[in-house]
């Protein structure tokens, strides 16, 4: 569920559209505000008031003189946007009334709706999100190497060809304002993916399946593209990584491992904590490791091992964790070709945003994530016109989101940064952020399963 986009291809007339407008007046911008917490082995976690934005493509932009004339039409509008310079001046960002979108956000908790009713009949508003750093201006950089990251989830409401995602895109954090880009990320600005634009995104997570895969590109940081080198093409061209090297156990050959009534338990919250390990323990060393431990009724599930894969099942110490040797493993030729774990890792340290979703696919119903080989949903049974029909109260449900020091998000119970601080709270003398004490014991088991890697 936590997906990693190295960095990203955008089209270069989408980009002018979005990059290239003045700040509206007509629907002030309010960032829906969602508490998460950075957390350390030795003074706990620290609340961050942070908020969240969703994407500039949901916001209206129009032309400045008549609302009702868009300027995000195909192709351009070559009166409005014949060049960035003049569609800046022709073209205006509006904010965006969020419960509109299907976004609900209480304290640390955030639900995300894939349908509202409009009075006549349900329809799809599929709502992305980005993590927006205390000064609700610019984005929130979270440099995970070394680190984890933590946070509870309720998929139980997401059915088969559902998607709920939270992942990681490296992004400029200012989201790329300029002179011609004054809105920039408080107005979801330089929005970048690896799996631009074959499909926007390609990973994440619902009730029946799960999968958390890493993307590579080919450049430093987030850069625009154009022509071949954005698409899916042969083995050894293009310059993001389409692919991944992924991790869905179901597809591995664990299929009682996650789901409803199964070891990881669908039907009810858990918690999702990601490792990301590097080769001395530091900030500074390679990615050599992508672990995934869950957290639910008090016990720590690490991923599964469990595979029928003869390839993965022949590794030395295999144990359900995402290596480079894995990755051979799974043939992910261009993820090794356009850096690997090492590339991702030092993605990793520059810093990246946090992103939110919730969305299906009425051209492959999801197959990839829960259906053929990858999960136990049938042919048909994603389909977005039967979801919206027989389900489409589809939500799914983010909360107690905290990252930090490898073993500080939970302690030897399980239990959450967020839950640990209502058990008692101290207060940070310089910040008067309440500082959760709670939360920094480590589990010794699970120091022992991950070994030298961690301690």
């Amino acid at each position: 569920m936590t997906i990693l986009n190295k960095t990203a291809a955008v089209l270069p007339l989408l980009f002018l559209a979005v990059a290239a407008q003045r700040i509206g007046t007509a629907i002030p911008e309010v960032h829906p505000k969602l508490q998460t917490q950075v957390c350390t082995t030795a003074g706990g976690c620290v609340t961050k008031r942070t908020s969240l934005v969703t994407d500039s493509l949901s916001h209206p932009l129009h032309a400045a003189d008549n609302p009702s004339v868009s300027c995000t039409t195909t192709p351009l509008n070559a009166t409005l946007c014949p060049d960035a310079a003049t569609c800046a001046q022709n073209c205006v960002l509006e904010g965006v009334e969020y419960g509109s979108i299907g976004v609900l956000s209480s304290g640390s908790a955030l639900t995300l709706r894939q349908y509202l009713f409009d009075g006549a009949g349900f329809k799809a508003v599929t709502p992305r999100l980005y993590l927006l750093a205390e000064d609700d201006k610019n984005y929130e950089p979270l440099r995970l190497l070394n680190q984890e990251l933590a946070f509870d989830v309720d998929v139980s409401k997401l059915s088969c060809g559902m998607n709920g995602a939270l992942y990681l895109s490296e992004m400029d954090m200012s989201g790329s304002r300029s002179e011609l880009n004054p809105a920039g990320a408080q107005y979801g600005t330089g929005y970048c993916d690896a799996q631009c634009f074959t499909q926007p995104f390609f990973n994440g997570a619902n009730a029946r399946a799960t999968v958390y895969t890493p993307h590579t590109c080919s450049g430093v940081g987030s850069f625009p593209c154009a022509g071949d080198g954005c698409k899916k093409t042969a083995a050894g061209s293009g310059v993001c990584d389409k692919d991944g090297c992924g991790i869905n156990t179901f597809g591995l050959g664990a299929k009682q491992f996650y789901g409803p009534g199964l070891t990881v338990d669908t039907a009810l919250p858990f918690t999702v904590v990601t490792q990301f390990l590097s080769s001395d323990n530091t900030s500074t060393g390679d990615l050599v490791e992508i672990r995934r431990v869950y957290v639910q009724n008090g016990r720590v599930i690490p991923s599964t091992a469990e595979t029928t894969n003869t390839n993965v099942g022949r590794l030395p110490g295999y144990e359900g964790a995402i290596t480079q040797d894995y990755c051979a493993a799974r043939n992910a030729s261009d993820f090794s070709r356009l850096g690997g774990l090492k590339g991702m890792g030092e993605s990793l340290a520059r810093g990246m945003v946090l992103i939110f979703s919730i969305w299906n696919s009425p051209g492959d119903f999801m197959s990839w994530l829960d259906g053929e080989n990858n999960g136990p949903c049938n042919a048909t049974e994603g389909d977005p016109a039967k979801i919206v029909a027989t389900q489409p109260d589809v939500s799914v449900t983010f909360a107690n989101i905290r990252w930090g020091d490898i073993g500080s998000t939970f302690n030897a119970t399980g239990v959450g940064a967020a839950q640990a601080a209502t058990e008692g709270k101290v207060l940070d003398a310089e910040s008067g952020a309440e500082v959760v004490r709670g939360a920094t014991v480590w589990v010794a088991g699970l120091a022992m399963l991950l070994g030298a890697l961690l301690l």
